[in-house]
């Protein structure tokens, strides 16, 4: 604790970098604030996280009609030798005529490979035969014989265009995930009996290989989006729909479409704190056909900012349909002033396994937690957040976090 508070106070006064246009500035002033913050963070799976993760948020335009534009970037390496490097977020380019939504990432990940759905009978195994020996993996960390190695490439990019003067966007993307090096430590088909993961159990049922593959296409993307603030919202709400098109004459290992949809919403309590509200997060993702390869299938920690399912790790629930929601209750700790604040937070996931003929719906897992709030640039709403959370089978983990998670 005496750490996140150390941070919090080196992190309240962000780097700036501007330029100003004589009297026009204070309307099409161009600055970008820079926040350069540690990462700290553990969690079962990963083990102690450390590295940097700045924030950059700017305004391309006149500041009455032009959104702030919000990205993320991450360098973040770990005791279990995993490493994490991203540059993910969205500009919106003067008048918001036009967004630009990117998602870049390199990997060099391990993570072990649950049954498919939130069945609970299987909520621990890494193995197929129902006569294993059950991982206690949520508490004490899962050993290095259950890890799945693999690295991981992803290029994300969304141009969406603003009709009229509506907050309707619409627009086109391309989408490229490659999982190569892919390394079963727990497969041993050697042994009698076999050994067999869900993972490659998964993969040889859909005739796809085990040791590499890719989903390569193109999405129809369209939002509705009337947030007042993409860090950090008082009110509004988000509606977004993707449909992915991924095509083996693309670079598919197999081909297959898969939909998303989201909503988000922002509910303020009173009028006089807008700081106090109710945030609501909602996300499907489904394969709509054909077959996904086992870990591009819809998974819980896979979202854009990869913040879904706290307090549970990357993947730790997956499924050919998979349903997140989320609520969290941000209110501040001063009477007068909005420095500080707090969260307090609840989801629940299901997850389906259709060769299993395990429903959506039919299973659910729980996560919650609270946390706390600085913040760090009152004019854009750059929160610094610290957050604990905890889940079935003793799962938790630390977060600290820029903006707010949703």
């Amino acid at each position: 604790m005496r750490l996140a508070f150390f941070l919090l106070f080196i992190l309240s006064h962000p780097l700036m970098a501007q330029t100003t246009n004589g009297a026009a500035a204070s309307k099409k002033e161009k600055k970008i604030a820079l926040v350069p913050m540690p990462v700290l963070a553990a969690n079962p799976t990963t083990g102690f996280m450390f590295g940097v993760a700045p924030g950059a948020t700017w305004v391309t335009g006149d500041t009455a009609t032009t959104s702030m534009s919000s990205f993320l970037g991450g360098f973040i390496y770990t005791t279990k030798k995993q490493l994490f490097t991203s540059i993910r977020g969205s500009a919106f380019l003067e008048n918001d005529r036009w967004v630009l939504t990117t998602d870049v990432r390199f990997n060099i990940n391990s993570q072990p490979t649950y049954g498919l759905s939130t069945q609970p009978d299987k909520f621990n195994r890494t193995l197929v035969a129902s006569s294993e020996r059950v991982s206690d993996g949520l508490r004490n960390g899962p050993p290095a014989s259950e890890m799945l190695g693999f690295h991981h490439l992803r290029l994300h990019q969304v141009v969406l265009k603003r009709h009229r003067e509506s907050r309707f966007f619409y627009g086109l993307g391309y989408h490229l995930d490659v999982m190569t090096s892919l390394d079963d430590k727990q497969l041993d088909l050697v042994s009698v009996p076999q050994a067999l993961t869900f993972h490659y159990q998964y993969q040889q049922q859909k005739n796809l290989p085990v040791d590499g593959y890719a989903l390569s296409g193109l999405s129809l993307n369209a939002s509705l989006d009337s947030r007042d603030n993409v860090a950090n919202p008082y009110a509004g709400r988000l509606a977004s729909v993707m449909f992915r098109v991924n095509p083996r004459w693309a670079g598919s290992t197999a081909s297959s479409t898969h939909l998303w949809v989201e909503y988000r919403d922002y509910l303020p309590l009173t009028k006089t704190r807008p700081r106090n509200l109710i945030a609501f997060w909602a996300y499907g993702s489904f394969v709509t056909s054909g077959h996904m390869p086992y870990m591009l299938l819809p998974a819980t920690g896979w979202d854009f900012y990869s913040r879904s399912a706290r307090p549970y790790t990357q993947g730790r629930f997956r499924g050919e349909d998979l349903i997140y929601t989320e609520a969290e209750w941000r209110f501040p700790l001063q009477q007068q002033k909005e420095n500080l604040g707090a969260v307090v937070f609840v989801n629940m996931t299901s997850a389906s396994s259709r060769t299993e003929h395990v429903s959506l719906f039919r299973y659910g897992q729980l996560g919650y937690g609270a946390g706390l709030r600085y913040m760090i640039d009152k004019k854009s709403r750059v929160n610094l957040g610290a957050d604990y959370g905890r889940g079935a089978n003793g799962a938790s983990g630390f977060f600290l976090n820029l903006n707010e998670y949703f």
